[in-house]
């Protein structure tokens, strides 16, 4: 993973935890409604894939048990994890391609219900995302999956494929990359070196090239799935590495009206949100997660979000969800035999960044940005609530964001996975027994390997303890313990 070169070690944002009646002035615990959300109080709980779904996408009791674990800390809302649109095997993320999916969506929903006590509104995460594959022995790349052309022919002087092939796999066993460069395209490269990978703009494909006419329907049947399954609404993923992403970026340079000019990048965002409010209506939640900025060469920047947000806004999305960065351009080299991972380049540690940082540090990173975007939308005379997360983990940093408006609503991932119950103990006066993240992304590099994500602060406790499920290793339980202060 890409590390800061500064390598500054940052302490904890001090945290003088609430009394109960500064709790009862606090924005951060106050309600909010516009449109169709409607939260009692303006915390959030933001997507996290914890690996714990079948191979087929099947809602697990593992699921469950997350969710639940989350909903008793009865946040104002849950996120349920990035959920597959189409109906492909994908390993094990939650799918909502078909009805089959349904019957364990539903049991998930009314475990958050029970948990919560109906306190927490739950909106799953819908995401489409286009085909990688893991980085490929030299052996097989140039034995199997390169296709031979002329070009290649004529590089290496030799007629025959088999022949050419060898010449390649010569080369590259002695190291030569100056040979290699000259002879295969750069996406050749990349795929020897990082795994192939498809992108929006490759309309030589025409299932690529057909992606504007596909989606708006997929997602609006997924959409009408996740309203039959009683979740209270849903996000639509337009961030980090995957598609609808990948036409908002400023590398989104198709020729078909839908890339280039931001005008044309956005469109079909637009269009798969207004293919779902059709088919959901108006008193379902609709919103989508955006990013600040790409942190890319060449990526969109703070100007296009902008945009975007207004944009999103003016179409009369319920709430904009904000993060950044975690693209695939830039992600280091993965090992053979696996995949590459998009948040192990500099525009990944924007997303997820750590204690060792560079001068800005990790904590509160994404909230400048943020506020520009929602002052974007308040000039444009549009009150849609703008969600903010990274790097917030103590009661002061989010009513500070929210008094200064910074954002209207505040997330928090990572000191949630460490103490799902921090927003209840807090809300009771009780902060001073929260279990607080040390943002060393223990958690990020479980999810980095496709593993079950757990805490390390929480995930060797009491493994023997009656009720523990254990994760496939048997080393780590899945599950935060419960709590078990007194609160008097």
């Amino acid at each position: 993973m890409w590390k800061p070169p500064e390598r500054i070690r940052h302490r904890l944002p001090e945290a003088q935890w609430p009394t109960l009646d500064d709790i009862q002035s606090a924005l951060w615990f106050s309600p909010i409604r516009y449109r169709a959300l409607d939260l009692v109080e303006r915390t959030w709980v933001p997507a996290m894939v914890p690996w714990r779904a079948t191979e087929q996408g099947f809602v697990t009791q593992d699921v469950i048990d997350w969710y639940r674990r989350f909903a008793e800390g009865k946040p104002g809302a849950l996120v349920v994890e990035a959920t597959g649109i189409r109906d492909v095997p994908s390993g094990p993320l939650l799918r909502i391609g078909h009805d089959r999916f349904l019957p364990g969506l539903r049991d998930l929903v009314s475990a958050v219900r029970e948990a919560s006590e109906g306190r927490t509104r739950l909106f799953i995460q819908l995401i489409d995302f286009l085909t990688i594959r893991r980085r490929p022995e030299p052996e097989k790349y140039f034995g199997r999956y390169l296709r031979i052309t002329d070009t290649h022919r004529r590089g290496t002087g030799q007629d025959a494929d088999e022949d050419v092939r060898e010449a390649l796999l010569a080369l590259h066993a002695a190291d030569d990359r100056e040979a290699l460069e000259r002879i295969l395209s750069p996406r050749e490269l990349e795929s020897l070196n990082q795994g192939f990978r498809e992108r929006v703009t490759d309309l030589d494909q025409p299932h690529i090239r057909d992606l504007p006419q596909a989606l708006p329907p997929l997602f609006a049947d997924a959409a009408e799935r996740a309203q039959r399954a009683g979740f209270d609404g849903v996000e639509l993923h337009y961030a980090h590495a995957y598609t609808m992403a990948s036409f908002l970026s400023a590398l989104n340079d198709r020729d078909d009206g839908y890339g280039g000019p931001r005008e044309h990048r956005i469109r079909l965002p637009l269009e798969v949100y207004g293919r779902v409010r059709e088919r959901v209506g108006g008193d379902f939640v609709v919103g989508c997660r955006f990013l600040t900025e790409d942190c890319l060469d060449g990526g969109s920047t703070l100007e296009d979000s902008r945009y975007f947000g207004r944009r999103f806004a003016e179409a009369g999305m319920d709430f904009l969800s904000l993060s950044r960065g975690g693209k695939f351009e830039d992600a280091t080299q993965p090992k053979v035999g696996r995949a590459a991972y998009p948040y192990t380049g500099p525009s990944g540690y924007e997303c997820m960044p750590v204690v060792i940082s560079d001068e800005q540090g990790p904590f509160g990173r994404n909230v400048e940005p943020s506020r520009s975007i929602r002052e974007e939308i308040r000039a444009a005379g549009l009150a849609t609530p703008v969600v903010v997360s990274g790097g917030i983990a103590t009661f002061e940093q989010a009513e500070d964001i929210l008094r200064s408006g910074g954002a209207d609503v505040v997330a928090s991932a990572r000191q949630t996975l460490a103490d799902p119950d921090w927003f209840l103990k807090v809300r009771k006066g009780l902060g001073g027994h929260v279990r607080r993240c040390i943002f060393t992304n223990y958690c990020e590099g479980l999810d980095q390997m496709h593993k079950q994500v757990t805490c390390q602060l929480w995930d060797r406790e009491d493994l023997d303890e009656p009720g523990v499920t254990l994760a496939n290793e048997n080393r780590r339980r899945l599950i935060a313990p419960k709590w078990q202060v007194d609160e008097g």
